[in-house]
């Protein structure tokens, strides 16, 4: 219960901060670290969590599978089809490119050998902008640039997933948490494609029948029971849920948008709810023994895979693209470490395999680190865009500005 009324106290304080949050570089994400950080074992001694304690894998997993849901309902298709190329740049050229710079720090700067430095490449490829939500949702920045950003980030984590799991069953003896099977692992990915998509196909199309239906108080709540019903069946039949996440947010736009647009106030904030909380367990990880065990060349990776590696495989990837300067450089620059790296480091750690606890520091840290780095940036790099209206609360104004209203958002968008 401490952990509980820990959590609780944050999210107050979290709130009352928010408006304040929302115009500065306080991060109420970091809050929510620091939190967890400061009643673990390394602080105040208040709740005892371990990386192999059930909490940690049941958070993050279900913090990873609502972002997802919500995040493949900001999937337009129409749009998609007509800007699908930039997405498929930053995926088929930045994402490798990522993944091979990251290894190749990792082998020389930490000397972990290359399978393991692969596999910690592979960990930290996708991205997150969950940590960068004044930029993915605010409709003052460029539509393909938010697009670019919320398609890579949803797409990614299920293409890294695969590579994860091959890697964690070639790297050496596991203790039964990876399936060395590929055909496995495909039918398990293929699997949460199918449910993902079927099973908001499916009700939408029940709705429609003439006995069937909900009222209007209770509309949100038929996405809502379509995710949980999805989390339950993947979990039940293996089937991978991150890609059955993503897959039914954007299946159930397509077949229903007045779903989406009843379930999207709701579902912003249930998923603000998980990552809040995935935020504060993950904090608790982070002690000054995990700081204290990664090597100085650990350190100096962790600086590369932030400030050089990412940035310069997106620039890289989007050269000859229609962005300009400015939004190339904001795009390069938000490729945070979110919970897809988390749920994975946590599978690196839970296997067993040689050189496993080193490789988890390394992910650690550089997920922390990534998380105060983007989620404090984003809101001064988003007033490049002269964006004044953040997360829905009004900046100041004079009485003759207010007096002509400006576009706004009425949540705060955990994309």
């Amino acid at each position: 219960m401490v952990l509980v009324a820990v959590f609780g106290v944050a999210l107050l304080v979290a709130v009352l901060l928010s408006g304040l949050a929302a115009r500065t570089v306080l991060s109420t994400s970091l809050l929510f670290l620091v939190s967890g950080a400061l009643v673990s074992d390394g602080f105040l001694g208040l709740i005892h969590i371990t990386p192999d304690s059930e909490i940690v894998s049941v958070t993050a997993d279900l913090a990873l599978f609502a972002v997802l849901f919500t995040d493949g309902m900001h999937v337009s298709f129409p749009k998609l089809r007509e800007n699908w190329k930039n997405p498929a740049r930053a995926l088929g050229l930045g994402m490798p490119l990522a993944f091979l710079g990251t290894a190749l720090v990792t082998h020389c700067l930490v000397g972990l050998d290359w399978m393991m430095s692969f596999l910690v490449g592979a960990v930290l490829a996708p991205t997150d902008p969950v940590f960068a939500s004044a930029i993915v949702g605010r409709k003052e920045v460029p539509v393909r640039l938010r697009q670019l950003l919320n398609v890579e980030s949803g797409i990614n984590d299920g293409l890294a997933l695969p590579l994860v799991l091959v890697l964690i069953a070639a790297a050496g003896p596991t203790a039964g948490h990876a399936d060395a099977s590929l055909a496995t692992i495909g039918l398990e990915l293929c699997l949460g494609l199918a449910l993902g998509v079927l099973l908001p196909l499916f009700v939408t199309r029940l709705v429609r029948f003439r006995l069937l239906g909900s009222e209007p108080k209770l509309q949100p709540l038929l996405p809502l029971a379509i995710g949980i019903v999805l989390y339950g069946l993947c979990h039940l039949t293996h089937a991978n849920p991150y890609l059955a996440a993503f897959s039914a947010g954007a299946a159930l736009t397509a077949a229903s948008p007045a779903a989406k647009s009843a379930f999207e106030p709701l579902g912003e904030v249930l998923a603000e709810l998980a990552k809040f909380a995935a935020l504060l367990v993950f904090g608790a990880l982070l002690t000054p023994q995990l700081f204290g065990d990664l090597s100085l060349g650990g350190y100096v990776a962790v600086v590369l895979a932030i400030v050089l590696i990412r940035p310069a495989s997106l620039l890289l990837s989007l050269i000859g693209t229609r962005f300009d300067r400015r939004e190339k450089l904001v795009a390069a620059w938000f490729g945070p470490k979110g919970f897809a790296s988390v749920v994975y480091g946590l599978l690196v750690l839970q296997s067993g395999i040689p050189q496993g606890h080193e490789a988890y520091t390394l992910i650690a840290v550089c997920i922390a680190a990534s998380i105060m780095a983007h989620s404090s940036t984003d809101v001064p790099i988003a007033r490049l865009f002269h964006v004044e209206d953040l997360t829905g609360i009004p900046a100041e104004r004079d009485q003759d500005e207010a007096a002509t209203p400006h576009s706004k958002e009425t949540g705060h968008v955990p994309a």
